[in-house]
């Protein structure tokens, strides 16, 4: 089950009572005062994992504590610190309040970490109040709660190029041919009703990248039509978008079907619809009509969008889209992560 987004409570540990106390020892009638500090108590903090991929944990686990500090002692003896509780999520995740307002985190890279909630502070013991005019002190600090937030995690996965189009466009079955990836492939809309992730190797010693497929949008998917917008965050992070057409379908225009996903990225914003894209006319060894094909490609040219014909059942086209969207990536500026704990 794949899980990509969690709401989740994070307390942080309370921090351990200073202590009040005098030394009492057999000879010295003037011991003076000798309670210690409480401990600190430990943080919750998250951590990117590579070897988390969603977020299925917090489903069954939404509250998360750390440890508290120890109670200060006599004979001068500081309370032990609470351990601090580290939470692996993946990589990708952003954390943001509740209502999304504000951006606590982005966790785009492994290892990259976020302290959820700090923990106390330990309470003074009476040691630390004595003085020339106050030899005795009886005052001790209680330990600082931990603190306590509620936050929300959102996994965007972190591809290179993402696959948009109208369900049964064929994203599935080129993605399992370019890739490893093996989503569930059949012949109808929303076979795939989450994103899966393919790493494409381009070949001539070119650096690999990784394509997402994106579940199918539908007219309206701003409205909550067929699947919503839900998966498009998973896309907000890629570089290039291939946006795939199905020539098949005899009652729908290829060019009203590039507008209608075009429209649906413009409603979700994110500037999705300003992001490079590659127009792909899928299924070509299905094609009856070659008006379909020259319709498009006239389109695209005119547009001054790069466009390829391809069938992934059969391979044709399929090394040269490869290929071109590697130059793509090539001449693409990477994207720059956030710094740890700061907005992106």
């Amino acid at each position: 089950m794949f899980i990509d987004e969690a709401v989740i409570t994070v307390i942080g540990g309370g921090g351990g009572d200073g202590c009040s106390s005098f030394r009492r020892e057999k000879y010295v009638p003037k011991g003076g005062p000798d309670g210690g500090d409480g401990g600190g108590g430990g943080s919750v903090i998250l951590v990117a994992d590579q070897g988390v991929s969603t977020l299925l944990a917090f489903r069954y686990k939404r509250h998360f504590r750390a440890d508290r500090g120890r109670h200060g002692q006599g004979a001068n003896k500081t309370g032990r610190s609470g351990e601090d509780l580290t939470v692996e999520v993946p990589v990708g995740t952003l954390i943001t309040d509740p209502d999304r307002v504000e951006v606590l985190a982005d966790l785009a890279v492994p290892g990259q970490e976020f302290v959820a909630a700090r923990g106390g502070r330990g309470g003074r013991g009476n040691a630390r109040f004595a003085g020339p005019t106050r030899r005795a002190p009886t005052r001790s600090d209680p330990g600082e709660p931990g603190q306590n937030r509620i936050i929300r995690l959102e996994l965007k996965l972190l591809a290179d190029v993402g696959l948009v189009g109208l369900p049964n466009a064929g994203k599935s079955t080129l993605i399992s041919r370019i890739s490893a990836a093996r989503p569930k492939i059949a012949d109808y809309p929303f076979t795939t009703l989450e994103p899966h992730l393919g790493v494409v190797d381009p070949g001539d010693d070119r650096k690999p990248y990784v394509v997402a497929d994106i579940p199918g949008l539908i007219e309206g998917a701003h409205r909550g039509a067929g699947l919503g917008h839900r998966f498009l965050r998973h896309v907000e992070r890629c570089r290039l978008l291939l946006h795939l057409i199905d020539p098949t379908e005899v009652d729908r225009d290829p060019v009203e079907a590039v507008e209608t996903i075009r429209g649906e990225l413009i409603r979700y914003g994110a500037g999705l619809e300003h992001k490079p894209r590659i127009l792909v006319l899928t299924k070509a060894d299905a094609v009856q009509d070659t008006d379909v094909a020259d319709r498009l490609a006239t389109w695209a040219r005119e547009q001054g969008l790069r466009h390829h014909v391809i069938s992934a059942v059969s391979g044709e086209g399929v090394a040269g889209l490869v290929r071109d969207v590697a130059d793509s990536l090539d001449r693409l500026a990477p994207e720059s992560p956030a710094e740890p704990g700061m907005e992106p």
